[in-house]
């Protein structure tokens, strides 16, 4: 697990009667950004879960940073942002970022290094109710960063973002990557998987392609991410894959060397999970 940030081993989730995700391996690399992608309902958020400890398991086991998803030492070393943007309507940005702080026992400057990394400084004072969606979604990404954790597990983060901003947060993305901190960013918008070290396209709940960005349009001649993600998806449905590429199912893939080539529901930090916070 040294140079892994998250192991996943024959991991399996149901609902009810129907498996959602089975059988299914994966590594995480230290300080790279990995792309989480796939159509929706294709298992990303329930994938994420189950790395940040609050989704039940029905097998296999899932190792973060070392130790069992979910451990209680994990709370100050794990963000987690949900799709959702989940913050009190009724403070102003900066005290729900200060109170986020208190539970987490961040230190209370850090309410304004985030602040400023967010693009959120002129919005500080700001009632969250009066945030526009994307705003409110970078509050949550703020909540998250507090106490700079190892693990950032970002849901959808620039969903509802105009393009500037969007580049603005993947430049962030890339900062707090360079500093050591790893990332898993999930999105349904393909040419943002250029923006990552490493990629993992799932489908149905399976991991059918586990590459670069380099080496995916390499590998399938497409001459975008897109195109090379359908190409894929088609293969996968035909039961054909391109070399490099297979839909995992309790087979290991093997880790590519990045660095060479609303209202909070309380579940939050032992308290239950909180929406755009941290484990």
């Amino acid at each position: 697990m040294m140079n892994k940030s998250v192991e996943a081993r024959a991991l399996t989730i149901r609902r009810g009667r129907r498996t959602v995700i089975d059988s299914l391996d994966l590594d995480v690399p230290r300080g790279a950004i990995v792309g989480l992608l796939g159509p929706s309902g294709s298992g990303k958020t329930t994938l994420m879960r189950a790395i940040v400890g609050v989704q039940i398991v029905a097998g296999g086991r899932v190792q973060v940073l070392g130790r069992p998803a979910g451990s209680a030492d994990l709370r100050h070393r794990v963000g987690y942002m949900t799709q959702s943007a989940s913050i009190y309507e009724d403070l102003s940005v900066r005290a729900n970022l200060r109170y986020f702080a208190r539970v987490q026992g961040a230190p209370k400057a850090d309410v304004d290094r985030v602040l400023e990394r967010t693009d959120l400084i002129g919005q500080a004072d700001q009632l969250a109710r009066t945030l526009s969606g994307g705003q409110a979604n970078r509050v949550s990404l703020a909540a998250a960063m507090l106490g700079s954790p190892d693990l950032l597990v970002l849901d959808e983060p620039t969903v509802g973002l105009d393009p500037v901003l969007r580049n603005d947060l993947w430049d962030l993305f890339r900062g707090l990557a360079e500093e050591g901190t790893t990332l898993l960013v999930s999105s349904h918008v393909m040419d943002e998987a250029t923006r990552c070290d490493r990629l993992l396209l799932m489908r149905e709940g399976a991991i059918i392609a586990d590459t670069t960005p380099h080496d995916l349009l390499a590998g399938t001649g497409a001459a975008s991410a897109e195109e090379a993600f359908l190409d894929i998806i088609e293969k996968d449905t035909a039961g054909e894959r391109p070399a490099g590429h297979g839909r995992q199912s309790g087979t290991h893939l093997l880790s590519r060397d990045v660095n060479g080539k609303g209202r909070p529901s309380h579940d939050r930090r032992g308290h239950g999970t909180k929406k755009g916070g941290r484990r």
